[in-house]
């Protein structure tokens, strides 16, 4: 497909809330006021692989419409056979340039959608989520996603919950602090864990799904990579997969969760929990995400799962340094391109510690507050936290000022 070889990203669009504030207040006229804002609004877009001849008229026609492209230096004299671009300009030059490779040959009216699908995805700002029966609005109201570990190796907790109705007291206290969904999961993917046997993870979970499914009244995630305890448990109550693999770990978890009905979270890993930390390096960190989920997107789509049932999360701590990590939040609106609601999961991870020196994972509360403050400014939607009731207090704060910042939208 098109788009996922061109995975378009929106690098950066100015923030035009106090540009328009700043504009009333000259008591300029409204046509005025309108026709400024389309110069205002800066946009970067970048393009991957585009063939040499798609490159050079792009360029060309951005150049005509008053904005500029970056392309390979070698590609005007055929040394380069593809090139990646970057397009820069304001809203009206971008408009410009699409009307005008809507006339070019070369497929360049399916890169004008893809750039313009790529605008608009990354202009949203609300979603509803359908999940199972349910439906979830987020935007600008983010979403917590209470954490239920039911594993005697957690990172954060140490098996704390591992015992069933230790587990659903602990469920029931997050869902009255406030989670919006409770997600589940009975195998540790904390980095250099062990698999767990199909049939051990269905004990722990199981029990805790269908307790909860009865008390709580709140959607329930799994989180599994195996589609055998993503179907018996949503069977029992769930009606989320929180899938850490992105799909690329169970070749029957899409179709699974396309014939339940169930919501998906398309998480990015690199290797699997047992090697992800072992050096993990990116060709392009954000752009590298970015392909990764779109592709677990497409394959979604292509067993069935409607659009609306599809979150993606960028997977922090999982294949990640601490580097990553914090450039992952540090741009995290290059995901709003794909057009599905984000969620971020910062809580109490190692590179918090390491941030802060703080070793104890139950300690780094504030740190990971800081971290899902950073995330919702950035576009995230729903955040998956430990401790419930003490990012609630920092997603009020963290949603005030970001839709202040958007205008109050």
């Amino acid at each position: 497909m098109l788009g996922l070889r061109l995975n378009p990203r929106v690098i950066s669009a100015t923030n035009l809330a106090p540009v328009m504030d700043e504009m009333a207040r000259t008591g300029a006229a409204g046509h005025g006021v309108r026709r400024m804002i389309t110069k205002a609004e800066f946009l970067a877009v970048a393009l991957e692989r585009l063939a040499r001849v798609q490159a050079n008229v792009l360029k060309q026609e951005m150049l005509a419409a008053g904005g500029d492209a970056a392309v390979c230096r070698g590609i005007c004299s055929e040394e380069a056979a593809e090139t990646n671009v970057l397009l820069v300009g304001s809203r009206r030059q971008f408009a410009d340039l699409l009307a005008r490779l809507a006339e070019e040959p070369f497929d360049l009216a399916a890169v004008a959608a893809e750039i313009h699908h790529a605008l608009d995805a990354h202009a949203r700002r609300r979603f509803t989520i359908r999940i199972g029966r349910r439906q979830l609005a987020v935007g600008p109201r983010c979403a917590l996603v209470g954490v239920v570990n039911v594993t005697p190796d957690s990172f954060s907790d140490g098996g704390r919950f591992l015992d069933p109705q230790t587990a659903v007291r602990h469920g029931r206290r997050l869902a009255a602090a406030g989670a919006d969904i409770l997600d589940i999961g009975g195998e540790s993917t904390r980095p250099g864990a062990d698999p767990v046997p199909e049939e051990e993870e269905l004990a722990r979970v199981l029990p805790v799904i269908r307790a909860l499914a009865a008390e709580a009244d709140v959607p329930l995630s799994i989180d599994t990579r195996h589609a055998r305890v993503a179907r018996e448990a949503l069977a029992a109550g769930a009606s989320l997969v929180n899938d850490v693999t992105g799909l690329t770990g169970d070749p029957l978890m899409a179709r699974t969760v396309a014939e339940t009905d169930a919501g998906l979270v398309v998480m990015h890993i690199l290797g699997d929990p047992r090697t992800m930390q072992q050096d993990p390096r990116y060709e392009n960190l954000m752009a590298d995400i970015c392909r990764f989920l779109r592709r677990g997107i497409t394959a979604a789509r292509e067993a069935g799962v409607a659009e609306d049932r599809i979150i993606i999360d960028p997977g922090i701590g999982f294949g990640k340094t601490p580097g990553h990590n914090v450039a992952i939040l540090a741009r995290l609106g290059e995901l709003r391109s794909l057009g599905r609601p984000i969620m971020v999961g910062p809580s109490r991870k190692r590179f918090i510690g390491q941030l802060t020196g703080v070793e104890t994972p139950a300690e780094r509360t504030l740190g990971t507050a800081a971290a899902c403050a950073l995330a919702v400014a950035g576009g995230a939607l729903l955040l998956r936290v430990h401790d419930v009731a003490e990012m609630r207090q920092a997603l009020a704060v963290a949603s005030a000022v970001t839709q202040a910042a958007e205008g109050g939208s």
